[in-house]
């Protein structure tokens, strides 16, 4: 069986966790804490992140979640949902979509990370990453607007959909249990279309939760 090594807030793994759970294919789910001690991160990548696929047949760990996501539709294409839209040229777009959606949640966590530095923030480096944030927040919710139902992408769920709810779903995090954004309230169409998805099952099975961290990051 698959093993998928992830963080419980990462909207990286969650995005992996999704496609994983809607084409049906069984894996365990092994958590952990990338930036403590005691983590196995760099035995299996030495970028030291997650998430981390593992194989029980004696192939080599893939990592990064793009990288990953891209693994499950080509080699799973013939299980469950495609995820993937048929032309080239949508299928382009719908990768243009992750990358929006993988920028904001690394800007994100640059931010969450600055705000823990006490006196030796930087209010500007903070406010660049924010600015990173809010802009990929209307960069989808633009998408969303010229979309035709409740997905961004044709009248199924597409990777491009599961990038974007798992931005939103750390966005909703960050906003509910740090107060570092506001985005409903600016986004109504984006928090409709964000909580419509988040009723589908296997968005539901993974929403984040935030962990405790021990010992020092930044």
């Amino acid at each position: 069986m698959l093993i998928l090594i992830s963080a419980t807030p990462s909207p990286y793994a969650r995005k992996n966790r999704i496609a994983l759970l809607e084409k049906g294919i069984p894996f365990q789910l092994q958590t952990e804490i990338p930036w403590e001690s005691a983590t196995e991160t760099p035995k299996y990548n030495p970028l030291e992140k997650l998430p981390i696929l593992l194989f029980d047949d004696g192939t080599p760990p893939i990592y990064e979640s793009w990288y990953i996501q891209e693994y499950i539709t080509q080699k799973y294409e013939d299980r469950g949902p495609s995820l993937v839209p048929a032309s080239l040229d949508e299928q382009l777009l719908a990768k243009q979509i992750q990358v929006i959606a993988d920028g904001a949640c690394d800007a994100m966590g640059l931010a969450f990370f600055e705000t823990g530095r006490g006196e030796r923030k930087s209010e500007e480096w903070l406010a660049r990453q924010l600015r990173k944030v809010y802009g990929a927040l209307k960069a989808i919710d633009e998408f969303v607007k010229k979309s035709d139902g409740d997905f961004l992408m044709g009248k199924e769920l597409k990777i491009a959909d599961i990038a974007a709810v798992s931005m939103l779903g750390m966005m909703d995090m960050v906003e509910r249990d740090f107060q570092l954004i506001k985005w409903k309230e600016q986004y109504p169409e984006l928090r409709v279309y964000w909580e419509k998805l988040e009723e589908r099952k296997s968005f539901k099975e993974t929403r984040p939760v935030m962990f405790d961290l021990k010992e020092k990051v930044a």
